[in-house]
């Protein structure tokens, strides 16, 4: 049985104190393996970008603990990189230079960084691109570079909220094709948070649906099948039934947060 990579254990999380704190997340226990990979999946405000904060090591839980490998996260690390939903390039760095980045902070020598940039461009179809900048590139070209960039570093963990979520229906595909060829290939732990019920099923070998605020784990499923390349799968009456159910788990909570007033 493959080894633990990640354990949250009991975590919850609130801000504020007394009468006006928020709990956003509450009672949080999940485990996941080395190389799953996991997305998260509920309505707007039940707490799935604080859970993938925490175990970025950007917040701390206010209950519970979540460890990596045993030990006790505390802080960020480079062992996990985050890709967040707005690309967070440096407009005034070129494509290469957003790419090698964080290897030129961690002292890589310029010919070594400057192959691994390569290898990258080319992981993410960039090449040619390598001396434009941000702004000369669309959207989902920049989120490649944001991709292409976090695991330049080589991170075990791939962090990613909502990282499609700006981008038209078209490119989110394409992007979520790649992404998937880079976790094959690559084998990495990645850990997904999306609205999008068909982009959760679609990518995850497990899915985790998040309660409506505070914050709880209302089920996970194993998705028991593959998803093969191409459009071939979304007619899958596998696939069909599972997105069917995850979105009738996802609806249950967003008509519970909209009873209680939580959300629009």
């Amino acid at each position: 049985m493959t080894a633990n990579c990640l354990d949250a254990r009991g975590v919850a999380m609130r801000y504020g104190e007394g009468a006006t704190a928020v709990t956003a997340l509450e009672r949080i226990d999940l485990a996941i393996e080395a190389h799953e990979f996991v997305t998260i999946v509920g309505p707007s405000g039940c707490g799935k970008s604080t859970l993938l904060y925490l175990i970025g090591g950007f917040l701390l839980p206010t209950e519970g603990e979540i460890l990596f490998h045993g030990a006790p996260i505390r802080e960020p690390g480079p062992e996990r990189g985050i890709v967040f939903q707005r690309y967070s390039l440096f407009p005034w760095l070129t494509v290469a230079g957003n790419i090698g980045f964080g290897l030129e902070e961690k002292g890589v020598a310029r010919a070594e960084r400057d192959k691994i940039v390569r290898e990258h461009l080319a992981l993410v179809h960039l090449d040619g691109f390598e001396n434009r900048y941000p702004r000369e590139l669309s959207g989902g070209m920049q989120q490649r570079v944001a991709i292409a960039q976090t695991l330049a570093c080589q991170p075990e963990v791939l962090l990613m909220d909502e990282p499609f979520g700006a981008l038209d229906a078209q490119t989110r595909r394409i992007l979520q094709d790649e992404l998937r060829k880079i976790w094959r290939r690559d084998t990495k732990t990645v850990l997904f948070v999306t609205h999008d019920v068909e982009e959760a099923v679609a990518l995850g070998t497990r899915i985790v649906v998040m309660a409506a605020r505070p914050g709880r784990i209302k089920e996970v499923i194993t998705r028991g099948f593959d998803v093969a390349e191409g459009d071939e799968f979304e007619a899958d009456p596998a696939f069909v039934a599972l997105k069917l159910h995850v979105w009738r788990s996802v609806k249950e909570e967003v008509e519970a947060a909209r009873a209680a007033g939580l959300s629009p």
